[in-house]
């Protein structure tokens, strides 16, 4: 589509049985006014295992959904499919085990509209189990929020995302195959544009919901997926600070892993702060090891979809 107006709903799926939901909530949103709205289902399988669940769907809600089969086991791919099949003004990311709220969209492209920013984040609100420890829920280990660096967003993610198309900083722009599978693609995509003078704007209440699955709700998987966060950022470091730049990053990082680390001790008896400095510091661990070039870990592809690490 491109009536000038224009917005396409991305969305990546690999085996996940929660897409249905995902697009019903996307099909039940309101819609921003003046703006033409479709879906694009970007399947990550060897076989086009969801294409009958969104033919279905297709025919029972009055969003239009596009089925594009883009093999396999490498979220770049089915990212990059999405850009692809897109000749959208703008492209919004959501996953496929999330649920839009019905103001999402519009609360995205009021913000877009606002603040003539390239990239609008929005927060991801973790829903918990019954299973989930207390100390989890409390703390509210999952959810996604910006990460403000002296006042400006300087990175992002494609869990709640919307791209104004036609921006330098991001037209032609892809995601790294090489990254595909360990994840921090979309950490590497946002740097990238905001390295190119891309603006990075909040819509703190275009929110959408992501139930946590008892696979996901302990601190083993939470320490997986900090120490992975700290590769990508390192990685992402190593790459601007070459010699005794790289050695003062090292420095510091270590530093940082050491407080965090000796906070948990002193917090032993506090579940939910020793827990979030225990997994600070593994998230500085994690920068060391992408800032000396440590192979990352492996988060997509597995047999449980994403995250399956």
């Amino acid at each position: 589509m491109n009536t000038g107006n224009s917005i396409d709903i991305c969305v990546c799926t690999f085996r996940r049985r929660e897409l249905a939901d995902t697009l019903r909530s996307l099909a039940a949103m309101e819609l921003p006014k003046g703006y033409e709205v479709g879906i694009v289902v970007a399947d990550n399988d060897e076989v086009p295992s969801a294409a009958r669940l969104v033919a279905d769907l297709a025919r029972q809600l009055p969003l239009p959904i596009r089925y594009v089969h883009c093999p396999a086991r490498n979220i770049s791919i089915a990212r990059n499919a999405c850009l692809d099949a897109s000749s959208a003004d703008f492209v919004a990311f959501i996953d496929d085990d999330e649920k839009a709220t019905g103001s999402w969209l519009t609360r995205l492209m009021e913000t877009a509209q606002a603040t003539s920013a390239d990239v609008v984040l929005g927060p991801v609100k973790a829903r918990y189990g019954a299973e989930a420890p207390g100390w989890m829920q409390v703390g509210d280990f999952h959810s996604t929020y910006p990460v403000f660096v002296r006042g400006e967003i300087r990175t992002g993610y494609t869990c709640n995302a919307l791209l104004r198309m036609s921006s330098p900083s991001i037209a032609e722009r892809r995601f790294s195959l090489a990254r595909g599978q360990s994840g921090g693609e979309d950490t590497e995509f946002f740097d990238q544009v905001f390295g190119a003078g891309g603006r990075i704007a909040y819509a703190s209440d275009a929110w959408v919901e992501e139930p946590v699955p008892p696979t996901r709700a302990s601190l083993g998987w939470l320490t997986r997926r900090r120490f992975r966060v700290g590769q990508t950022h390192g990685r992402l470091l190593g790459s601007k600070r070459p010699g005794m730049r790289l050695a003062g990053e090292l420095a510091r990082a270590s530093a940082k892993a050491g407080y965090c680390f000796a906070a948990a001790g002193l917090a032993a008896f506090r579940p939910v702060s020793r827990n979030r400095s225990l997994l600070r510091g593994v998230m500085h661990i994690g920068v060391l090891s992408g800032l000396v070039g440590v192979r990352e870990l492996t988060l997509y592809g597995g047999e449980g979809g994403k995250d399956a690490a």
